[in-house]
């Protein structure tokens, strides 16, 4: 393995994940929380599942995990079955994701937490138990999974949604500890829509020079005023298993639409102008045709909507934001519409959607005829400015 920070980056995964190892909650949780904390089960094919919430259905691991020697069929998905004995253990420990990265051809990932278990978390009516539980997930990914190399382990810092106050102590402990990265997951200020509330965040961040990052959207906005989920741990009961339909997982593009136009209008870049936002896994072909209908929007509606904005929307886009996809040709044919600067290829491993080990060929394949310049930005150029790669 090459000397730390010494990598010679020629691809980056902008859109990796991880789970929690099984003993990570009573490791870093308090004490006083371990009679709700999130508890292993087994699913009805022997494999593991967590019951992250006391009550609530539970959540499968197989696909979110990689149980597979070399990959494995779309046929082979299946969300029974694994444990975390037989898959590869990269998931969970930091030395043996390098070494699939290894096999793979990356060099990086930007890391991702489990959005099913930030969910839990942040829908929880006890502020207390809410920030504990991102707490622990950060201390975990910082002390033990990205410490094997911060280099190639691009670990995201988890923010609450609890209120603007624990949001700030939160970033301002990403910046203190060298995070490259914070991750939304619901408005920092708490509340269900956006607001000048938020303001003071985009400040920090903009000082503090941190990409702020949002994965597939911020859906658990308010949640943690709203939720009514039970806080202990009921006695014995049948776990239910929360196996999602193709109609209620859907593979829905562009749902993060609505907000990334709202955070466009309301101005917020022209009061942080160096604000930087990635959206993860939430689609990027669908860009170019919304800031072009933003802009038509804009222009016949400005003057009675009193839109203060100093530039067209699409002018924001291109200058504030950066736009994750997976494996869209569309997209990367139709890149001169986006700017090239703007995207960033991922792989989402180890998630089903993932290809590896043949995550080069998938680039060549859907890369096809690209200029390698325009490629290399793509595959690479781009997360490595990002991120500050190799400096």
């Amino acid at each position: 393995m090459e000397p730390k920070g010494k990598r010679d980056y020629q691809i980056i995964s902008a859109d990796g994940h991880t789970i929690e190892p099984p003993t990570m909650w009573e490791s870093y949780l308090p004490t006083k929380f371990h009679d709700r904390m999130p508890k292993l089960v087994k699913d009805p094919e022997g494999g593991d599942a967590w019951e992250v919430v006391p009550g609530q259905p539970v959540m499968p691991i197989g696909l979110v995990t990689n149980k597979g020697e070399w990959g494995r069929r779309y046929e082979d998905n299946n969300w029974f079955g694994t444990s975390y004995e037989n898959m590869r253990q990269g998931a969970f420990l930091g030395d043996a994701r390098l070494d699939e990265q290894d096999i793979d051809g990356v060099d990086a990932e930007v890391l991702y937490p489990s959005q099913r278990t930030m969910a839990a978390f942040m829908a929880q009516p006890d502020p207390e138990y809410h920030l504990a539980g991102l707490d622990a997930y950060n201390q975990w990914m910082w002390e033990e999974f990205s410490a094997a190399d911060r280099d190639r382990l691009i670990g995201l810092y988890q923010m609450p949604g609890v209120g603007i106050e624990s949001s700030l102590m939160r970033l301002k402990e990403a910046k203190s500890l060298g995070a490259r990265g914070i991750i939304l997951s619901a408005l920092p200020s708490g509340n269900a829509e956006l607001s000048a509330d938020d303001d003071p965040f985009w400040a920090a961040v903009e000082e503090a020079e941190l990409p702020v990052h949002v994965h597939v959207g911020l859906k658990h906005a308010g949640m943690a005023t709203n939720s009514q989920m039970p806080k202990v741990r009921g006695g014995d009961h049948e776990f239910e298993f929360a196996v999602p339909s193709m109609q209620i997982m859907g593979g829905a593009v562009a749902e993060f639409s609505g907000m990334f136009a709202k955070m466009i209008y309301s101005g917020m870049f022209d009061r942080f102008p160096s604000l930087m936002i990635v959206m993860a896994e939430c689609g990027a072909g669908w860009v170019p045709h919304c800031v072009e209908h933003m802009d038509d929007h804009w222009w016949r509606n400005r003057v009675w909507s009193k839109s203060d904005l100093k530039e067209l929307p699409s002018y924001y886009f291109r200058k504030n934001w950066k736009a994750g996809f997976i494996r869209e040709p569309f997209a990367v044919q139709n890149r001169g519409w986006f700017g090239i600067d703007n995207l960033l290829w991922a792989n989402d491993y180890p998630h089903h959607r993932h290809d590896w080990p043949y995550s080069r060929r998938i680039i060549e394949e859907t890369m096809a005829g690209v200029d390698p310049a325009d490629k290399y930005k793509m595959i690479c150029g781009n997360a490595k400015a990002l991120y500050k790669l190799g400096e």
